[in-house]
């Protein structure tokens, strides 16, 4: 079973802005690929605010290719795999935004939200943010760097399967009546957890 974190940085409040993609490989309990790929939003356009969040500026991505280019080179990673995203809502928000703008089709998989899992088996945590949860598990990490963040969200998810005695990361919503998310060729579903 293929388990794949996911992160996306966006140019500005466009969910379709992707402009860098980071990805983190969980087998057999540990993680064992990281790679993060800079993307050209079709429009170039970046705010302020957002620059300041991830320190992606134009010039990093004048030569990078489109959304279209970079996900396909992963197009056999994602297929049927379990992929899982620090607040899903958002990062999922943007492949679809995405692909919506460049006419393109969703890829067929399941997504897990590690913020909604965090919440259901660390409820003790004041702060579900990526950053406090690094903290408590005691990973340094750049926050904000697409990258750093998905091997953070997938070592993260690796914890919470421990915590849950869960046997990977894919079994946790079993373990915590969690709905996993669904994207398919004609729509997506959301993550969802019931009510504790």
């Amino acid at each position: 079973m293929k388990t794949i974190a996911i992160d996306f940085e966006t140019a500005n409040e466009q969910r379709g802005s992707a402009c860098s993609v980071g990805l983190a490989w969980i087998e057999e309990g540990r993680v064992t690929r990281v790679e993060e790929r800079l993307i050209r939003p079709k429009d170039m356009r970046f705010s302020g605010m957002n620059i300041a969040i991830h320190g992606i500026r134009p010039e990093h991505v004048e030569d990078a290719p489109e959304f279209p280019e970079v996900m396909d080179e992963f197009h056999d990673d994602f297929q049927g795999a379990t992929m899982i995203a620090h607040n899903a809502a958002f990062d999922f928000s943007v492949w679809r935004a995405s692909l919506d703008l460049y006419r393109q089709s969703y890829p067929e998989l399941t997504y897990l939200c590690s913020l909604k899992m965090a919440q259901r088996i660390w409820p003790q945590f004041l702060s579900h943010r990526l950053n406090v949860i690094a903290e408590h598990l005691g990973l340094r990490f750049s926050h904000h760097n697409a990258a750093e963040d998905a091997a953070v969200c997938a070592r993260a998810a690796i914890e919470m399967a421990r915590a849950v005695k869960a046997a990977a990361v894919h079994a946790i919503p079993a373990a915590i009546g969690m709905k996993p998310g669904r994207l398919t060729a004609s729509g997506y579903e959301p993550c969802t957890c019931r009510k504790a």
